[in-house]
């Protein structure tokens, strides 16, 4: 399938089986893929029922479903998508990432959300051998094979780095990877790629290289799938026009620099943003300065003040920061080139262990 292909061209529908899609390492025609949903359903581990209910409702006769989101920017809510959206989706990855017949995919992201829900379509669309394990920290230790093709999030790769080897190309997505973790993957050999989307735009319409075939190689830019186009509103927040996979433009929270119609750089939300003393600060930059300081789990956020209106402050886990102290953080801090004196945090708290999302990211609202 080439890269230049265009989507409208291949005339594939939600109704397609590939002949070529195995699930863990079996051949599987319409009728016997419903049977195996409702042994998953019946009898399966909790993951294993996420994956019957999306297969039966997949193979239903309506041509939407429904999906909720992961509630990491706001309540969790219930979207529909239409499946053959959800199928021009899969094939513009296919498209982008030169994925083949054939090719060992591993689903280790939970079904019950749209990651692990279209690691299922691209397998049955694409003709994958797809394998199933259980959504975990460290996923790639329940199995010994390779893949070429593997979706995680930058937690399970951190955890997986002495198994990544076996991927072939890596996708690593649902927030930013931090430095330390693209350093560390340069050791793994593979082919990594950061990638941009949500559930409204069917997971990614958006990726970044990162290294190729173990070489840093990173692209400073995101570069949108075939079919996909963006612009920017007067808020300078990212507007995706993707005809293939929405019927709606998508106007988002994300702050980008644009460089063209089809590549932007990613700032941070801009509901995030914090106005201290007119100065606005967009917590994510702030945080891509301080990975140079901590190794677990924070966010920089703003809290009311009485002087400033919002005052810049940090917030630290401390399960994933064994050892640290805020005095010490605080004079780690003070000795970081680079710092601009307005992102040096005004208060440093400590929190034993952050709240998250049922998908496993991480509230930033800790403090409320």
């Amino acid at each position: 399938m080439s890269v230049d292909t265009p989507v409208r061209d291949i005339e594939i529908t939600y109704k397609n089986l590939h002949n070529r899609f195995k699930l863990n390492g079996i051949y599987y025609d319409l009728g016997e893929l419903g049977q195996v949903a409702c042994t998953y359903i019946k009898e399966g581990d909790a993951y294993q029922k996420a994956i019957g209910d999306f297969l039966l409702e997949w193979l239903d006769n309506s041509d939407v479903i429904t999906v909720k989101t992961s509630g990491s920017t706001g309540t969790p809510k219930e979207i529909v998508l239409k499946k053959q959206n959800m199928v021009h989706s899969a094939l513009a990855t296919g498209n982008f990432f030169g994925v083949e017949v054939g090719n060992k995919a591993l689903l280790c992201l939970p079904a019950d959300y749209i990651a692990g829900k279209m690691m299922l379509v691209r397998a049955i669309i694409l003709g994958l051998e797809l394998d199933l394990v259980q959504p975990s920290a460290s996923p790639l230790k329940a199995t010994g094979k390779e893949y070429d093709f593997v979706a995680m999030t930058p937690m399970q790769v951190e955890n997986s780095l002495d198994e990544i080897y076996r991927v072939k190309t890596l996708l690593a997505g649902g927030a930013p990877m931090s430095d330390k973790l693209k350093k560390a993957l340069l050791q793994t050999g593979c082919n990594v790629f950061e990638t941009y989307g949500m559930t409204e735009t069917i997971t990614h319409i958006a990726a970044k290289r990162i290294q190729v075939g173990g070489v840093e190689d990173e692209d400073p830019c995101f570069r949108v799938m075939p079919g996909v186009t963006v612009s920017l509103d007067e808020r300078g927040c990212l507007v995706i026009h993707a005809p293939e996979i929405t019927d709606e433009t998508i106007v988002t929270n994300d702050l980008a620099e644009l460089v063209s119609e089809t590549a932007f750089k990613w700032l941070g939300r801009a509901d995030h943003v914090i106005n201290s003393g007119g100065i606005k600060l967009i917590p994510e930059q702030v945080e891509a300065k301080l990975e140079k300081l901590l190794e677990g789990r924070f966010y920089i956020t703003g809290i009311p003040d009485d002087t400033l209106g919002e005052k810049l402050v940090l917030y630290v886990e401390k399960q994933t920061n064994t050892g640290w102290t805020p005095e010490g953080i605080r004079e780690k801090i003070d000795h970081l080139e680079g710092l601009d004196k307005y992102e040096n945090p005004k208060e440093i708290f400590m929190v034993e262990k952050f709240r998250e999302t049922s998908s496993g990211k991480v509230l930033r609202n800790n403090h409320l």
